[in-house]
């Protein structure tokens, strides 16, 4: 890897930060999963997210295949989803992506991957151009039909975005428009490297206006050479409204494992329930 770094409904976790939620378009709000009641106890029974970043190529597979194995290792049947992975191989006459490939090993819930990937591209380009080439419109639908299947297979899901947060699909859908629609609190991996301050802050801004909430965030050395990683990690923990879930740093062996030991996860709710062993 790359080291750049019971059928109920997905949970939200309790907002961080939030805004009034935009208005999209009514068969959009009659598909999207909407989030469950909390449970007796008052905790949420899912442990569901998105992962973005704030660019390509700079963790966000590393940082969700974390998720997945600590999840996994606590006891929950965890899936990753990739909805859509462009460039992609044939391999015994079935195409694969690295990306969608490393997510399934992470986790311990195994579907086919015409349902983790319902979009699996050959091209390695941006996904709208990728599909053209193939023909393919990519659109929300088979994707939240996808999902739904994970999640009925799955205690957990960890759903990974494509590159930053707002990369088209197609000319009227962008992967910012999958998150709403799935309607899951998000974090945000953020690549370090030179500029990534401004990256940051401004994705979270997409992020908040949008009406999701915004759960925490991965810091992640893309950039091994990167000075001031430091200052610019604290610069962040100051402006971000959500909190450090972690810093992983240049992995010699860049695992889900490896890169585990780096991300807490226990503070948020949704991540403790009565099957986990603690």
């Amino acid at each position: 890897m790359n080291n750049l770094n019971e059928p109920d409904q997905p949970v939200a976790l309790t907002p961080i930060v939030t805004a009034p939620a935009t208005t999209g378009p009514a068969d959009a709000a009659a598909t999207a999963p909407q989030p469950e009641a909390l449970a007796a106890e008052g905790m949420p029974t899912r442990f569901c997210c998105f992962v973005t970043g704030t660019d390509t190529e700079i963790g966000k597979t590393l940082v969700s295949a974390a998720i997945l194995h600590k999840l996994a290792a606590s006891g929950r049947r965890a899936c990753g989803m990739k909805p859509v992975a462009a460039g992609a191989a044939l391999v015994d006459g079935e195409l694969h992506n690295e990306d969608a490939d490393l997510l399934r090993a992470a986790g311990n819930v195994h579907l086919p991957s015409s349902i983790t990937t319902p979009f699996m591209l050959k091209e390695a380009a941006a996904p709208h151009i990728a599909a053209a080439l193939e023909g393919v419109t990519i659109e929300p639908v088979p994707i939240l039909a996808a999902y739904t299947e994970i999640q009925a297979a799955s205690d957990a899901v960890v759903v990974e975005g494509v590159g930053g947060f707002r990369v088209p699909f197609n000319d009227d859908f962008d992967s910012a428009d999958l998150a709403t629609q799935l309607n899951l609190p998000v974090i945000l991996v953020v690549g370090l490297r030179l500029g990534c301050i401004s990256h940051a802050l401004l994705t979270v801004e997409a992020i908040v206006a949008r009406g999701l909430v915004l759960a925490g965030w991965v810091a992640n050395t893309a950039d091994p050479d990167m000075r001031f990683a430091r200052e610019n990690i604290d610069a962040l923990e100051q402006r971000i409204p959500a909190p450090l879930l972690g810093h992983v740093p240049r992995l010699e062996n860049p695992t889900a494992q490896a890169a585990a030991e780096y991300i807490d996860l226990a503070g948020l709710p949704g991540w403790h329930s009565p099957r986990v062993q603690t």
